[in-house]
C-alpha cells in the first residue's frame, strides 16, 4: 500500500501540544515516556510504526489541558462550536479517501467499509452542528403564582472517550463531535491496536481550530497509553463522564471504577447479536442480510450476526444458501478493489476462533461450513479466516458467549414465543433482527414482550445503525446511547430554575413558614 496518505494527513510531521504518544521512525518526534510498543498492520502483520505510551504524569498533564480548554469552551457559544464541528466535518470530506486508508491500514477493513466509516465521522458532524442550535430544555408551569419553572443544559466538563480497534474513528466521532458541540473539552485514549487513527482524528481537528483562531485551543486531546491509562482515566473525578467502547470485560471494570467515585460511564460492551427467520420470510432478502450482518468485517463488529434463529422448516434451505454464498466470498487484501472479506485484527484473536470453533464442537456442534485459515491469495502474515457456520444447540455455553470472529451459530425454532425466548436468553442486549411478512410476528418482535436489546429491526440486518437514532444496548451491552437522537443529554448537565416574577413569597405544597 502506497503511504503517501499518511503525509496527506499530516501524520509524517505532526507536532502537537495536545497529542500525547512517542513515535520511533516515520520521521515522527518522540514524546512519550512509556514503554514501547509496535503497531503492526493486519494485513500482513508488518509493523506500521513503534509508539511510547504516555505515563501517568503526561495523563495529569493531559488532563489539566482539558480542565483549562473546558473552562474556555463552556462560555463559547453553541453555534460557534457548531461551526468548528462544520469545519471539521469539511476536513474530513476532504480527506475522506486519506482517512479511510489509515484505516484499513490499522484495522484491516476492506476499503468500502472504512470509507463508510469516515461518512458516519461526517454525517454525525452535520447531525452535531444541527443539535448546537437546539441544545434546549423544557419551560413547566408552577404551582405558585408568579412563578415559572425551567430546564436549561450545561456543558458537563472533559469526556473521556476510550475506544476500539474496529470503529477507531466513528466511536471517536459519535462522541467527540457531540461532545464539542454540548461544549465539552474530550479526551481520547484510542486502542493500542490503532493510534494512528486517532492521529489521524486529531490532525483533523487541528486543521479545523487552525481556520479558527478564536476557538480556545487544546478542546480535544490524544492520549496513547496501555491499560494503566485507562484505569486512571476511570478513577479521575475531573472526567465526569467516561465513554468507553470495548469487550464487557473492560466496561465492567470501567463501569465499577467510575460509579466508585459516583461518575458517569456511558458503556457500549459486546454484542450477541441474533437474527429469526420466520417460514414466512423472503429468503432472498435475508440471505443477503444474513452475509454481510456475519461475515462483514471479518465478523469483527459489535453488531455482527452471531446467532441464527431459523424455523425448522426453512433450515435445511437456507443453510445450503448460506453455504454457496459463504464459498463465493472473496477473501483477500482489504485496500484491494474486490475483496469482501479482510483480516482479522491479529493471531490472538484468530487463536480465539480456533477455541471457540473447538469448544463447539466439544458442546455437541458441527461446523457446517468454514473456519479454517486462508493462506492462498492472501498477503503473508495476515490472519485471513473463512467465516464458519455451525449448526450447535441454542443452550450450548460457547453460544451465550460472543467471540470476536466470524463464527455464525445457526439455531431452530418451532414457533415465534420460543424463537424470542432464544434470542433473549444471552447476557448481551446489542442488536437484533426479524426477518418476516408477517405483520403480527414483526409488531410482536418491536413489542415489550419481544425483542430485550437496544436495537430491534423488521427485514434488515443486524448491522449499519444511522446516526440518527441512539447506538446502545441493554444488559451486559452496558445500557450506553451514543450518535443520534437524544443521546446529547448524556453530555450535559440539567439545572433545573424556578423563576419568581411576582412580589410574594409563597411555599410549595402550601407550606405556611411564618
Amino acid at each position: 500500500m502506497n503511504m503517501t496518505f499518511l503525509e496527506n494527513l499530516g501524520l509524517t510531521s505532526l507536532k502537537s501540544e495536545n497529542v500525547y504518544y512517542s513515535v520511533i521512525g516515520n520521521n515522527l518526534s518522540e514524546t512519550g515516556k512509556g514503554h514501547e510498543f509496535s503497531v503492526n498492520s493486519p494485513i500482513n502483520g508488518m509493523a506500521v510504526a513503534r509508539f511510547r505510551n504516555a505515563t501517568p504524569a503526561q495523563l495529569e498533564a493531559v488532563i489539566q489541558n482539558a480542565e483549562e480548554a473546558f473552562k474556555q469552551l463552556r462560555t463559547t457559544p453553541a453555534p460557534l462550536r457548531g461551526e468548528l464541528v462544520r469545519r471539521i466535518g469539511n476536513f474530513a470530506r476532504k480527506h475522506k479517501e486519506d482517512l479511510a486508508k489509515v484505516i484499513t491500514l490499522e484495522s484491516g477493513k476492506i476499503m468500502p467499509e472504512a470509507l463508510g466509516e469516515v461518512q458516519e465521522w461526517i454525517d454525525v458532524c452535520d447531525f452535531a452542528v444541527g443539535l448546537s442550535r437546539q441544545l434546549h430544555g423544557k419551560t413547566i408551569v408552577s404551582e405558585r403564582p408568579g412563578h415559572r419553572m425551567m430546564e436549561q443544559w450545561q456543558p458537563l466538563g472533559p469526556v473521556a472517550v476510550i475506544t476500539a480497534f474496529n470503529f477507531p474513528m466513528a466511536v471517536w466521532a459519535w462522541n467527540t463531535m457531540i461532545g464539542l458541540v454540548c461544549g465539552d473539552s474530550m479526551v481520547l485514549k484510542p486502542s493500542e491496536k490503532a493510534p494512528l487513527c486517532a492521529l489521524a482524528c486529531q490532525s483533523i481537528v487541528e486543521k479545523a481550530l487552525a481556520t479558527m483562531p478564536e476557538m480556545p485551543k487544546g478542546i480535544t486531546s490524544v492520549i496513547i497509553g496501555d491499560r494503566n491509562i485507562g484505569e486512571l482515566i476511570a478513577q479521575d473525578t475531573r472526567f465526569p463522564l467516561v465513554s468507553a467502547t470495548g469487550s464487557t470485560v473492560m466496561g465492567r471494570s470501567v463501569g465499577q471504577t467510575v460509579g466508585a467515585r459516583l461518575g458517569r460511564s456511558l458503556l457500549e460492551l459486546g454484542g450477541n447479536n441474533a437474527m429469526i427467520v420466520s417460514d414466512t420470510a423472503d429468503l432472498d432478502l435475508a440471505l443477503r442480510a444474513i452475509v454481510f450482518s456475519a461475515a462483514g468485517t471479518a465478523g469483527q463488529r459489535c453488531t455482527t450476526l452471531r446467532r441464527l434463529i431459523t424455523h425448522k422448516s426453512i433450515k435445511d434451505d437456507l443453510v445450503e444458501r448460506l453455504k454457496k454464498s459463504y464459498a463465493s466470498l472473496p477473501i483477500g487484501d482489504p485496500s484491494i478493489d474486490g475483496s469482501l472479506v479482510g483480516p482479522l485484527i491479529d493471531k490472538h484473536s484468530f487463536d480465539t476462533m480456533q477455541n471457540a470453533l473447538s469448544a463447539a464442537i466439544a458442546q455437541g456442534g458441527e461446523i457446517l461450513f468454514g473456519g479454517e485459515r486462508v493462506t492462498d491469495g492472501v498477503p503473508d502474515g495476515g490472519y485471513y479466516v473463512r467465516p464458519a457456520i455451525v449448526s450447535i444447540a441454542h443452550d450450548a455455553k460457547v453460544v451465550h458467549e460472543e467471540t470476536f470472529a466470524p463464527i455464525l451459530y445457526v439455531l431452530t425454532y418451532t414457533d415465534l414465543d420460543e424463537a424470542i425466548e432464544i434470542q433473549n436468553e444471552v447476557p448481551q442486549g446489542l442488536s437484533s433482527a426479524i426477518f418476516t411478512e408477517s405483520m403480527r410476528e414483526a409488531e410482536t418482535f418491536m413489542s415489550a414482550a419481544g425483542s430485550d436489546c437496544g436495537i430491534a429491526n423488521v427485514n434488515i440486518g443486524t448491522s449499519g445503525a444511522e446516526i440518527g437514532g441512539a447506538f446502545g444496548g441493554e444488559k451486559e451491552t452496558g445500557g450506553g446511547r451514543e450518535s443520534g437522537s437524544d443521546a446529547w443529554k448524556a453530555y450535559m448537565r440539567r439545572t433545573t430554575n424556578t423563576i419568581n416574577f411576582g412580589g410574594e413569597l409563597p411555599l410549595a405544597q402550601g407550606i405556611v413558614f411564618e
